[in-house]
């Protein structure tokens, strides 16, 4: 999150108008993050978060806000979209898609414990099982294709050390996307960013998972990689704790049962997981966008994670 696109009051007073929450009484930019413009706005009928689309379009958005509407009738915790008088979920503002969403309650726990990590593989399964009916089908656009896409945008920034480490997993990846374990890899919707300021806990209880604006189709295995490659880490080292890990790996699989498959594909996931957001960071380090209270993430970060999943041992799966 970040700011991009300003609003003021004043711009929200119209546009206010045509949803059912009142007057607009106050609103503050939300610095963390860097892909959209978010806001908190406080309104007649409470709080709620604002967000201005950067790079998605309006024909893409149903998908993110449509599902979490989904997954909210489904008992997931994730904020609830907010349609406007005449049913839309998806209106402009400045000229570009805008959305409103329930604030939830709480705040980001980040220092996790193993019962936090519990609580977010647990709901993660919930959501991933609640998420196989859903009727619209976009694929994850942070995914391969985009790999393929932005690796040439930053190899001239690397050295040559990190140009090879780049290409070699890129290659990786593609030749184990096109394996048979890969292809039986039980798939859905997705959050993939389920880091750790994107839950919302009060104290031990999650509260709610949010910022569902790089979700898509992908492989669910990819989804819990993501996340424990977050959760479950020491951050100034990416080294795995394995507390943590098997505390969120054992209660997904509580819930929804990894297959065979996926204790097979696990360390390549791991690897896909560091590779997508070490990829993310360099492009948004090298080929900043100006924005208001932005500050690029540190790609050696991810650099260091995919190397340590490259090498390291990393805890298995529970058993099928």
């Amino acid at each position: 999150m970040a700011v991009f696109t300003p609003v003021s009051l004043e711009d929200l007073g119209p546009w206010m108008q045509q949803f059912p929450l009142g007057k607009a009484l106050d609103i503050k930019g939300i610095a963390s993050g860097i892909e959209n413009s978010n806001f908190f706005i406080n309104t007649e009928a409470g709080e709620f978060v604002l967000t201005i689309f950067e790079n998605l379009s309006f024909e893409q958005l149903p998908f993110y806000l449509k599902l979490m509407r989904h997954l909210a009738d489904r008992g997931v915790l994730v904020p609830a979209p907010i349609a406007n008088d005449q049913g839309e979920l998806v209106v402009a503002l400045h000229g570009k898609p805008a959305a409103i969403v329930s604030k939830l309650e709480g705040s980001s726990q980040m220092t996790p414990q193993p019962v936090h990590c519990a609580a977010v593989g647990s709901m993660l399964a919930r959501m991933h099982l609640a998420a196989q009916d859903f009727n619209i089908a976009q694929p994850n656009l942070r995914s391969l294709d985009w790999w393929h896409a932005t690796t040439p945008k930053v190899l001239p920034f690397l050295s040559d050390e990190l140009q090879h480490l780049l290409r070699a997993e890129v290659h990786f990846q593609d030749a184990f996307d096109s394996t048979p374990i890969y292809r039986a890899l039980p798939t859905g919707p997705v959050h993939a960013d389920l880091f750790r300021n994107n839950v919302m806990f009060d104290g031990e209880r999650l509260t709610g998972f949010f910022d569902f604006y790089f979700a898509g189709c992908d492989t669910w295995i990819f989804d819990v990689a993501v996340t424990v490659n977050d959760w479950c880490i020491d951050v100034a080292t990416g080294v795995l704790d394995e507390e943590r890990v098997l505390a969120m790996l054992n209660a997904y699989h509580a819930v929804r049962p990894f297959t065979k498959e996926e204790c097979i594909a696990w360390q390549p996931m791991l690897r896909a997981a560091a590779l997508r957001f070490w990829l993310s960071r360099l492009y948004d380090f090298y080929q900043p966008r100006d924005a208001e209270m932005l500050t690029p993430h540190d790609p050696a970060h991810f650099e260091r994670i995919l190397r340590l999943r490259e090498s390291g041992q990393v805890p298995a799966l529970p058993a099928v």
